[in-house]
């Protein structure tokens, strides 16, 4: 597998982190059926796809780039589906995060 391949699919496992820690607030503690049952296939597929990116990625950098997308994305769906709190602060740190995750990925 080529490096640049292994880079999109752990993007998409970072995705489907975002999926699964979401689809987990809707869950209501797994007492709702269908969140649950997509909180758990998206948790499936999410270690599956950074356990193939794996093969090529240095474990550090991955696991913190997928980490870091699944971070990311659920603060700001949380923001967004939520209402959850927002502001200056919370956007920057954000972005560090952010920025973070594209420093790892530059120095591969």
């Amino acid at each position: 597998m080529k490096t640049s391949l292994a880079w999109w699919i752990l993007i998409i496992a970072g995705l489907f982190e975002t999926g699964w820690a979401i689809s987990m607030k809707y869950s209501d503690g797994f007492s709702k059926l269908w969140p649950s049952i997509f909180t758990a296939v998206s948790m499936l597929i999410s270690v599956v796809l950074l356990t193939y990116s794996l093969k090529v990625l240095p474990v550090g950098s991955a696991y913190a780039v997928w980490t870091g997308i699944g971070a990311v994305g659920t603060v700001i769906l949380g923001i967004i589906l939520f209402k959850e709190p927002y502001d200056l602060y919370r956007l920057f740190f954000i972005s560090l995060i952010i920025f973070g995750i594209a420093g790892l990925r530059i120095i591969r």
